[in-house]
């Protein structure tokens, strides 16, 4: 297994660690503009589809309309 031959100084640590959290940072950015553009409906990336609703619900019968006096 490889060994490193000398210490690591603090200060170049410091560098590699911070941009270990930078990159990081970044990618969270990133994705919470993605998720509250999509949620918007104002993204440019790619393309959303939009569910259509159903009005088949278990208590609804397409023959007939529920009626509201039976509530």
């Amino acid at each position: 297994m490889a060994v490193p031959k000398k210490r690591t100084s603090l200060s170049k640590k410091r560098i590699r660690k911070n941009i270990w959290k930078r990159k990081g940072y970044w990618a969270a950015r990133k994705a919470l503009s993605l998720a509250k553009s999509l949620f918007t409906g104002n993204t440019k990336f790619g393309t959303t589809k939009k569910k259509k609703r159903t009005k088949s619900w278990i208590w609804y019968d397409k023959k007939k309309e529920p009626s509201l006096g039976r509530i």
